[in-house]
């Protein structure tokens, strides 16, 4: 009898397709791309600006707390997103009037707290109303000065806006506040 042999196959170009189909699916999938907070963060105080917390009056310190339900809390008292804007501005910018608000600008610490539960767009509704108050302020005081808004300064006239409303806005770690 005769042995017949086995065909074989040629696997020398098979790493080769093998490769070429890695580089074809690597380049024509796409990613999805993490979205998040477009956040920029605010420049770091200067040497003489940084207070440890002994020296921080309790009346400087403006409190934002939001629940589960993503109701505000501002200094204990229930308030309507709408309100927040102009509620923080008047916080900030007292100037030592109202003793019930902040002395000046530059000590004022707006502290927000979220509940784990707050919904993302109660969340990032907040934030943007904190910014908005800080940007009228700032724009309102370079128009006054500049006859330009804060955003249109350059260089050291857009320090000495920054230095008259500084932006303290103390975040902490989100947790369980409650439903009120």
């Amino acid at each position: 009898m005769s042995r017949r042999s086995l065909p074989e196959i040629n696997a020398g170009s098979m790493a080769d397709i093998a490769f070429l189909l890695l580089i074809f699916f690597l380049v024509t999938t796409t990613m999805d791309v993490d979205t998040g907070l477009v956040r920029k963060l605010p420049a770091m105080p200067e040497e003489e600006e940084i207070l440890d917390d002994s020296q921080i009056k309790a009346r400087n310190i403006y409190v934002v707390l939001v629940n589960a339900k993503d109701q505000l809390l501002v200094e204990e008292e229930l308030m309507d997103i709408s309100q927040l804007r102009e509620g923080t501005k008047a916080f900030l910018d007292n100037w030592g009037k109202d003793p019930n608000l902040s002395d000046n600008p530059q000590k004022a610490i707006v502290s927000l707290q979220n509940d784990r539960g707050t919904s993302y767009e109660m969340y990032v509704s907040v934030q943007n109303e904190l910014s908005a108050a800080y940007r009228e302020l700032r724009d309102r005081e370079a128009q006054k000065k500049f006859g330009v808004n804060y955003m249109e300064l350059k260089g050291d006239n857009k320090k000495e806006i920054r230095k008259m409303f500084p932006e303290k806005i103390s975040e902490a770690e989100p947790k369980n506040v409650g439903g009120n």
